[in-house]
């Protein structure tokens, strides 16, 4: 079987001028997640990325950590949906402020998947959540099945994507997307292996390596 690890990005800059920027949180979450796949032994044979910044610069901190040098391909497949339009869309739509805290945020954002997934409207370049959700899973069928028996990829991605492809695994209806993505822990580690019967969702979501001394590191947003 093939071995894929979807690895969420570090925190980026939530309310700074380009959020697509990795914090300095989100640098030390990134070593960190190259320390645990370092410490696992993990011997990727590819490694991807979407094209966004934090994408990628989480995977060049990583790697480097993890003593890993492979060129990072990207495909554009593996990016977020455009949370802030969505929800900036939807405070548009309501009429209401913008969300004076991140919790606040979360729930503006919560809403607007929702609605994002029950109307079929497009957002951005995700477009629809079907397009979303489908360019998600052909991205993982791809790489999977390219990989060969026994081949390991990582890919550096978001908790969206992350959260889709698990709904689809797990068999859950597309709003599950929303209870995921609420939980996906930056620079978190899903394991995903691939056989004869398609792919398989082995581990959701793993952050062990920010708990004990990195416990501060320790972020969803």
């Amino acid at each position: 079987m093939s071995v894929v690890y979807l690895l969420r990005h570090g925190q980026a800059s939530f309310g700074a001028a380009d959020y697509d920027v990795l914090s300095p949180q989100g640098e030390l979450q990134a070593k960190v997640l190259g320390e645990e796949l370092r410490t696992r032994g993990t011997a990727p044979v590819q490694a991807w990325s979407g094209t966004l910044s934090r994408q990628r610069a989480t995977a060049s901190i990583a790697l480097a950590a993890a003593g890993l040098d492979l060129p990072v391909r990207e495909d554009p497949r593996w990016n977020e949906y455009d949370h802030l339009g969505l929800v900036q869309h939807l405070l548009a739509r309501e009429d209401v402020g913008a969300p004076a805290s991140p919790r606040e945020f979360q729930a503006v954002l919560d809403r607007a998947l929702h609605g994002w997934i029950a109307d079929g409207e497009s957002a951005g370049p995700a477009g629809t959540y079907a397009d979303f959700d489908a360019a998600a899973a052909a991205a993982l069928t791809e790489l999977a099945s390219g990989l060969g028996s026994g081949g390991t990829a990582v890919v550096f991605t978001s908790g969206g994507v992350i959260a889709t492809l698990c709904s689809r695994l797990l068999g859950l209806p597309g709003a599950a997307l929303v209870a995921l993505n609420r939980v996906v822990v930056n620079a978190a580690i899903t394991k995903v292996v691939h056989g004869r019967a398609g792919a398989s969702l082995v581990s959701f979501n793993e952050h062990g390596h920010f708990e004990g001394p990195n416990r501060e590191l320790l972020t969803y947003r």
